[in-house]
């Protein structure tokens, strides 16, 4: 495409779906190396990344089968049965930082992993040392060669505690991933608490997995010998959720979002509902409108989740613009 024209002057009004979030669907088609026996995702969103994954897994080994859904979203049937390769080429994983998730789970239950490093040779300041750091505390050796991170475990993982020292995302999910075939009790501590490394937690658990703790930034995993077959839909996101939002009190619009817990969002409402939108809570839906009183300025600090979120950011600056 070589340009969008927008002709503007309307106001947003009516229904959406929410898709699936990405920052969710990356992790769970990962969470598919951890077991012999097929996972089933659905509300995955049509976006790059999840082909891009799909690859990558296939090339391990995992087939993936795209199943029928009346829905625009997209629904996955991973079978991890056949993997024989644990490597992820730099090609791959050069395309996507999200490819590094499948280091936990392939050397969790292969004991090895070889993985490119996501800048190539060109190592900097290393973005994956807390995956390594806390893979270590499980048992894990690790080489550094070549722009690739050798990990190997040919005994099994063990149960092992690590404190984060920052919040991290993506080290917080491999971490819970391999720890759930390691041997014994794995504490995880000022782990990342958003959403999406929620519903990574639950899907393992529908999996076999036993995981305390979900959702806090502690979080507590009894290692056992294998996981068997789920399926999982994925979590609604929040970060399209709350840009429809923004979009709809830029419009002076009234709209409804349809497939979103507010509990998803409850510190992005609770800004929202500060610079004068109404949001009303219908189950699995959720009202935004222009109240009475119009858009009024306020000051917001992002924050790690359960604060305000650091992608709303931007959108946020537009909203502000048009408010007094």
């Amino acid at each position: 495409m070589d340009q969008i024209i927008i002709q503007g002057g309307k106001r947003l009004s009516g229904e959406i779906t929410i898709s699936g979030a990405k920052n969710a669907a990356l992790p769970l088609m990962a969470a598919s190396l951890l077991s012999a026996e097929p996972l089933t995702l659905l509300n995955l969103p049509q976006l790059t990344d999840v082909v891009t994954m799909s690859k990558l897994l296939e090339q391990h080994g995992v087939s993936v089968e795209q199943l029928r859904t009346d829905s625009p979203s997209k629904a996955l049937r991973l079978n991890g049965s056949g993997v024989n390769n644990t490597v992820a080429p730099y090609d791959l994983v050069r395309r996507m930082r999200a490819s590094v998730l499948v280091l936990g789970p392939l050397l969790a239950r292969f004991g090895e992993a070889k993985v490119s490093l996501p800048g190539g040779c060109a190592i900097g300041t290393r973005p994956i040392d807390l995956h390594i750091r806390g893979l270590e505390q499980l048992g894990a050796k690790f080489e550094l060669d070549g722009g690739y991170v050798t990990a190997k475990a040919f005994d099994g993982l063990t149960g092992g505690r690590f404190v984060f020292p920052t919040v991290s995302v993506g080290a917080t999910e491999n971490l819970m991933m391999a720890a759930t075939l390691a041997v014994g009790e794995t504490t995880l501590s000022n782990a990342a608490r958003e959403p999406e490394v929620a519903d990574l937690a639950r899907c393992l658990v529908s999996m076999g997995a036993k995981i305390d703790g979900i959702g806090s930034d502690r979080l507590t995993i009894q290692g056992s010998d294998g996981l068997h077959a789920a399926e999982h839909a994925v979590v609604g996101d929040r970060i399209e959720a709350g840009t429809y939002a923004m979009a709809a009190a830029i419009t002076g619009g009234d709209i409804i979002l349809k497939g979103v817990p507010i509990g998803l969002l409850n510190s992005v409402f609770k800004v929202l509902t500060d610079v004068g939108l109404e949001i009303s809570d219908l189950s699995d839906e959720v009202r935004v409108c222009v109240g009475s009183r119009g858009l009024q300025g306020i000051d917001v600090m992002t924050e790690p989740f359960p604060g305000f979120p650091t992608d709303l950011q931007a959108q946020f600056m537009a909203l502000m613009s048009v408010s007094d």
